[in-house]
């Protein structure tokens, strides 16, 4: 299944590669309406994983979204038009994403087991996306190249590529807490050979990028877009958390004598561990491999035309800006 998803990922990636490729080559012969766009974005980023989350079972939509997880994120984007109702968007952004256990809302239900599993996580994230916009009110509009006052909505989808590296506070035998990375301990054995289906994971992953917007136009060349992007991923590590608890030993046979004791903790911090038939112990639940991680953005995002083919009669323009659909 995974094979086939990044397999899908792949061709998303290709297919649009080549749509933005053809796009700028003809760009100088498109029709008006023609035009760059850039600017910059500043959005809330939260986290849609195993940890954390509120009552009942755990999803991956915002049902399980801890708002005070929240971290915000900044980017910038270049866009090509090549007509009024489509853009190409190129964007680079970072931001961060977090998940604790301790943070689980609760009603006594079996959601107390995530709280009791006591796990944390933060992780930056870098990012780079290409996707389409489509406009599809400009069809039902007079005159699509006269913008100002104009009010848009759009969709967007793409393919990108991520960067996360997950962290987890350790409290050392003098009592010192410090944030470690997580993936060198192999928290849940992957990458040894006791648990061969459990591969190491890579920190540099694809994601789907999709989502809604509406973009609000100043002037000709000015306008501001509230949009919400939500980013499907193929990797459940992003909080390091995927599958069952593993037995300690394998950490003392495959890493460091210090290594192995950050690992050791690290793994299994509830402290219902060791508890007979409590569910924190070697081959229990400690995640839901069936759900891939997720996050997304939700923010706002700032745009400056560039070379749009009304440029002289914007430039003269001192119309006051009303709103149009």
């Amino acid at each position: 299944m995974k094979k086939s998803l990044h397999s899908f990922a792949q061709k998303c990636a290709v297919t649009l590669s080549l749509l933005l490729a053809f796009h700028f080559a003809s760009f100088s012969q498109l029709s008006a309406g023609t035009y760059l766009e850039g600017g910059f974005t500043i959005a809330p980023m939260g986290f849609l994983g195993d940890l954390g989350g509120h009552y009942g079972k755990g999803t991956t939509f915002l049902k399980d979204y801890n708002m005070n997880t929240t971290k915000l994120s900044y980017g910038v984007f270049l866009a090509a038009h090549p007509a009024e109702w489509l853009g190409v968007r190129v964007a680079l952004n970072y931001g961060g994403v977090e998940g604790d256990d301790a943070k689980t809302t609760t009603k006594g239900g079996i959601e107390e087991a995530r709280k009791n599993r006591n796990l944390n996580f933060r992780s930056n994230i870098y990012e780079g996306f290409l996707a389409l916009e489509l406009y599809p009110t400009v069809f039902l509009e007079n005159d699509p190249t006269d913008v100002q006052g104009r009010l848009r909505p759009y969709g967007l989808l793409g393919v990108g590529v991520f960067h996360f590296n997950p962290q987890g506070t350790y409290t050392d035998p003098s009592g010192y807490t410090s944030w470690v990375d997580l993936r060198p301990l192999h928290t849940e054995g992957e990458g040894f050979p006791e648990y061969p289906t459990r591969k190491e994971y890579s920190l540099t992953q694809i994601n789907i990028p999709m989502g809604i917007g509406v973009k609000y136009y100043f002037t000709q060349n000015l306008n501001i877009a509230f949009e919400i992007v939500h980013r499907k991923t193929f990797t459940d590590y992003i909080d390091d958390v995927s599958t069952q608890f593993v037995d300690p030993s394998v950490f003392y046979a495959h890493l460091s004598p210090a290594m192995a004791q950050i690992a050791d903790q690290m793994s299994n911090k509830s402290p219902l561990r060791g508890v007979p038939n409590s569910g924190y112990n070697p081959g229990n639940k400690r995640g839901d491999p069936s759900q891939n991680d997720a996050y997304f953005t939700m923010g706002f995002k700032i745009g400056i035309r560039i070379g749009s083919a009304r440029e002289s009669e914007w430039r003269n323009s001192t119309r006051c800006p009303v709103m149009r659909f």
